[in-house]
């Protein structure tokens, strides 16, 4: 498995995107994930001269349907290996029906892509619709992929290892997040999520990626720091 980082995490760094990729590839991630889509043609020169790959790219339901072609294009460009619905709103896990729905949606978006497309969980979809979860239901759904994120599936109760053995082969990225026990991120390892079962299952789930964030830390750049040492640990003792 490789390391990356959600850019996210560093959005209020206030530094060149240049001088932030050499500093990402210094400290020893791998590969970048992009928060949006923006200059795809920079980026690609950016990303190069850093030696850093691309893991995908965070881009909005509403901006996947009402222009595909034009995203096909800026993710070709950056050779992009996934596109990522990263979050929709409470309604669409409201019930069985909204389910229903949202797993068709996502399927009619991957249809347009030429590259795969993942979800990545929040809490709010883990609520009760009849007898399981709206995220359990979702899985059995849709066709798309997963982008799992460790931390938040914690903090709404469930258990990210027996999540990755469910989505066996449709998780390709993982976001290793720690959080409290009240669920608010944390540092990798001072959190309440079992982080090396999680990567464990992560291997054997077939993950290619495995991306730190860390959503509001004080200090991006030491958090960052931090993530790529502890996650470089974990690999290692995996």
């Amino acid at each position: 498995m490789r390391t990356a980082i959600q850019l996210w995490t560093l959005r209020n760094v206030d530094a060149p995107l240049s001088a932030l990729f050499h500093r990402l590839a210094t400290a020893g991630y791998e590969g970048v994930e992009f928060a949006g889509l923006g200059d795809s043609s920079e980026r690609t020169q950016l990303l190069d001269a850093a030696g850093l790959l691309p893991v995908g790219v965070h881009v909005d339901a509403d901006e996947l349907r009402a222009d595909p072609a034009a995203i096909n294009g800026d993710l070709e460009t950056l050779d992009a290996p996934y596109a990522v619905v990263p979050y929709l709103d409470d309604d669409h896990f409201a019930d069985a029906a909204a389910v229903d729905e949202t797993a068709a949606t996502l399927d009619r978006i991957a249809r347009d892509l030429d590259r795969p497309l993942l979800y990545h969980n929040h809490v709010h979809e883990f609520v009760p619709v009849g007898d399981e979860t709206a995220f359990d239901r979702l899985i059995e759904r849709t066709t798309v992929g997963f982008e799992l994120d460790a931390g938040w599936a914690q903090a709404a109760g469930r258990d990210p290892v027996s999540l990755l053995r469910k989505l066996d082969g449709r998780a390709p990225v993982v976001h290793l997040k720690d959080v409290t026990v009240d669920g608010d991120p944390t540092d990798l390892g001072e959190g309440v999520v079992d982080l090396p079962a999680v990567v464990a299952a992560a291997r054997e789930a077939g993950t290619d990626w495995l991306v730190f964030e860390y959503d509001d830390p004080d200090d991006p750049l030491a958090a960052m720091e931090r993530g790529i040492e502890a996650m470089d640990r974990l690999l290692a003792e995996a």
